[in-house]
């Protein structure tokens, strides 16, 4: 099938003519016939089927297809949620770039920025909003947004809002809308409370799942390192000096983590730049300007740019960290391999990510290939507990070192005491240690039967003085 024989109007197949875009994908071929007919749809698709053009395409051409309305400010009448700024500018480029020969305004506020550019947008009329849930509830309540005229609302990478804690913010806009409405919901995963919202607000949807995980694993070629810690930085200088690296989008697991990272690849002079949510704005979007456009050949980055980052002809990616959670895994390895394009995954694990990997080729269903053979492997094996699932382990253990015995050391007092000879404390003992040995023994306390009262304290402990007499008259006083 080809676009040609989706029903789209020229303007919109030219502009898909002009960006290469050739035979849809099976997303989009699913997609686009069913919302053009105005339903709700539920999808479920990985990072990198063309999920993006499969709403945005329907979206353009019913927006040119409706009745003109009445010259005047242009209103809102669609709305694209999304869970990241990276990911609300790409998808307002694609609309752009989608419906550059229609006459349709789209617009793309977040936060993080200063808003004043963003309500004089708004005031001069916006019919596409692409948002992220803050910004939007933020201006909302200064009365800059009107939903009004709202008619089609999308979800986008609703477990993503889940896992960032924007559900709440959600819920919250979804009661702002309009109920007489076409609604997209789409979710890579499909968790139990982004169930539960899509029975809430979609009225008979269509249920597109397309891409299992395995297939969009097996697509990718992925090897993995199992090195220490501390060398993983080593390994990452070693393996970015091969200039078959053409690009590399590598992760990390905090934001600190990534900063370091460019440190040290910058004293190895290895040019790097990192995007994570200390950054400003400005930044971030410089430097994945010059990721783009092939200026910068390592760009680090956190997991709140996996799922907003689309480059094209990505050659690797390379888990500095591997993440917590399995799912993560597949959507930082889905920027590589797009388009029939070949794409590396490189990962690395030190002991401390045992477990994690375990989880993540559970996940995927397959062991991941170990690469033995670099100047810092260790060496570990996978285990099996029993009662559990495949774990992996260290291939040996260390012997733990026999506890080395110290003489026992006096002090002056002490060694006269106990009829020993006086050692001077060493400065490995310390003053606590002499403090507790030189503490007297309370074992000869009196101690009392439970069925008898306690004395008190000052008879238990302190000798009773002896009874007062009077002085003697018969002497002398002097």
């Amino acid at each position: 099938m080809t676009f040609d024989q989706l029903h789209l109007i020229e303007p919109l197949l030219r502009a898909l003519r002009e960006a290469q875009y050739e035979v849809p994908t099976p997303i989009q071929e699913q997609a686009i016939p069913v919302l053009l007919e105005g339903k709700d749809v539920l999808g479920s698709a990985q990072t990198g089927t063309g999920k993006t053009c499969a709403f945005a395409i329907p979206i353009l051409q019913r927006l040119e297809q409706r009745p003109l309305s009445k010259p005047g400010k242009r209103n809102i009448s669609c709305l694209i949620l999304t869970p990241t700024r990276e990911l609300a500018l790409q998808i307002k480029d694609s609309f752009v770039q989608y419906g550059k020969y229609l006459k349709w305004k789209t617009a793309v506020i977040f936060g993080g920025v200063p808003q004043k550019p963003q309500e004089a947008v708004l005031h001069a009329g916006v019919d596409i909003l692409v948002a992220t849930p803050g910004r939007l509830l933020d201006l909302y309540g200064q009365k800059l947004v009107d939903f009004s005229a709202l008619n089609t609302f999308v979800l986008d990478e609703a477990d993503r809002m889940l896992d960032m804690g924007f559900i709440h913010d959600v819920k919250k806009i979804i009661a702002l809308l309009p109920t007489q409405r076409q609604t997209m919901l789409f979710s890579a995963t499909m968790p139990k409370e982004i169930a539960e919202l899509a029975q809430t607000i979609l009225i008979h949807p269509v249920r597109i799942a397309v891409v299992p995980v395995e297939t969009t694993v097996e697509a990718i070629d992925q090897k993995l390192y199992f090195v220490s810690k501390k060398q993983k930085i080593l390994l990452l200088e070693e393996l970015l000096r091969d200039k078959t690296i053409a690009s590399a989008l590598v992760f990390t697991r905090t934001k600190h983590g990534a900063n370091k990272v460019v440190k040290d690849l910058s004293l190895a002079h290895i040019q790097a730049e990192a995007i994570h949510g200390n950054k400003s704005q400005n930044a971030r979007q410089a430097a994945l300007f010059k990721f783009k456009s092939k200026e910068l050949r390592v760009l680090v980055a956190t997991d709140i740019a996996a799922r907003g980052i689309d480059i094209d002809r990505l050659s690797h990616v390379i888990n500095f960290d591997l993440p917590e959670v399995p799912e993560t895994y597949i959507h930082r390895i889905g920027r590589t391999g797009r388009a029939g394009w070949d794409g590396k995954a490189l990962s690395f694990c030190c002991d401390e990510e045992l477990p994690l990997l375990a989880d993540i080729q559970k996940h995927i269903h397959q062991e991941i290939p170990v690469v033995k053979n670099h100047p810092y492997a260790q060496d570990y094996v996978m285990s099996k507990p029993a009662g559990k699932g495949s774990m992996p382990s260290p291939a040996s253990k260390k012997a733990v070192p026999a506890v080395k015995t110290e003489p026992k050391m006096y002090s002056r007092h002490e060694a006269k005491r106990q009829n020993q000879t006086y050692s001077k404390p060493t400065p490995a003992q310390s003053s606590a240690e002499l403090k507790k040995e030189n503490t007297p023994s309370r074992s000869h306390l009196q101690s009392f039967p439970k069925d008898q009262p306690t004395p008190s304290v000052q008879n238990r402990f302190v000798p009773k003085t002896p009874a007062y007499r009077s002085p003697d008259p018969k002497k002398k006083s002097h």
